[in-house]
């Protein structure tokens, strides 16, 4: 299959930039490009009736409330390779999340590396799964489910790894899009997938240096999921992977992992995107699809804890 059409118009319109890749530029640069990039990319943001930000030492969340009352909660990480991105370049998403899904969501603006690597992000996101966990009647939530894209989807495993062995919470669903499990980057999509496709092997690998100056973490499972010893007894998952993305085969891989592992898996590939296609609405129509594909996916999870 070859890309979509929507999808061959983006490329050509990127092949036409003038603007340089993320790994020729400094992270704060990268930053930059990536924030005003996706806000071309972004479709309409819903309104939602109430937004508001909580600060920590560490990190902060913004809050999304698309309704009074208690509501189920999904703490949400955003992608950028663990370097850039933030709360800004997933507002439009997750006020998506917050009203197509009818949860609060809690978007985690962690701490990026290189100035605060690994296992930094780690930390922060599990504080915040924690802090949604032990305040629900003051934040007036009941269940929750964690979530993220790429280098968030990375962390949403990670904090779902370690909620199952700490108990700091019995979560509803781990949404991983396009998740980032293993960081070997070894698999043939990663080849396969190379250039060509937006996320490029040399910007993944700065990404991975950012985040992981050294070597030696790769292999820790709180960087690559995927090599966690068991993945048994874990929240229910929806993965979801794009056929041109690097990250194609690890997300795919760690889908069969947990159903290996006797977890409640659903697995959708969309097999003409592109690494990063869910913040696109603006120019794909397959991302908003895909946004109430993840909808659908946390209203039930939500629903089946409750009965």
């Amino acid at each position: 299959m070859s890309v979509h059409p929507q999808v061959a118009s983006l490329l050509e319109r990127v092949a036409r930039s003038t603007l340089p890749k993320y790994h020729s530029v400094s992270p704060s640069v990268a930053r930059r490009i990536y924030r005003d990039t996706r806000a071309a990319l972004s479709p309409k943001a819903p309104e939602v009736p109430e937004v508001r930000l909580l600060a920590f030492a560490n990190y902060a969340m913004r809050v999304y409330r698309p309704a009074k009352g208690t509501l189920p909660a999904l703490v949400y990480f955003h992608g950028g390779g663990w370097t850039i991105g933030d709360v800004d370049t997933h507002d439009a998403l997750c006020r998506q999340l917050a009203v197509g899904a009818q949860c609060v969501v809690f978007s985690v603006d962690y701490r990026l590396g290189p100035e605060h690597p690994f296992p930094a992000a780690v930390e922060d996101c599990i504080a915040a799964t924690k802090f949604v966990s032990q305040n629900a009647r003051e934040l007036d939530v009941g269940r929750i489910a964690v979530g993220g894209d790429s280098a968030g989807g990375n962390l949403a495993a990670v904090v779902a790894l370690h909620a199952r062995d700490s108990g700091i919470a019995q979560l509803a669903l781990q949404l991983l899009v396009y998740p980032a499990t293993d960081q070997r980057l070894a698999t043939a999509s990663h080849e396969r997938n190379a250039r060509g496709y937006l996320l490029e092997r040399e910007s993944i690998e700065f990404f991975r240096a950012c985040y992981l100056p050294r070597p030696k973490d790769y292999a820790d499972w709180r960087a690559s999921p995927l090599l966690a010893k068991d993945h048994s007894r874990l929240a229910p998952a929806l993965v979801i992977t794009a056929g041109y993305d690097p990250l194609l085969d690890e997300g795919k891989a760690y889908a069969e992992r947990l159903r290996a592992a006797g977890v409640e898996v659903a697995y959708r590939e969309y097999p003409d995107m592109v690494h990063g296609f869910l913040l696109m609405g603006g120019v794909l129509d397959t991302a908003n699809a895909a946004v109430a594909e993840c909808c659908t996916a946390l209203r039930r999870a939500f629903e089946k804890v409750a009965a």
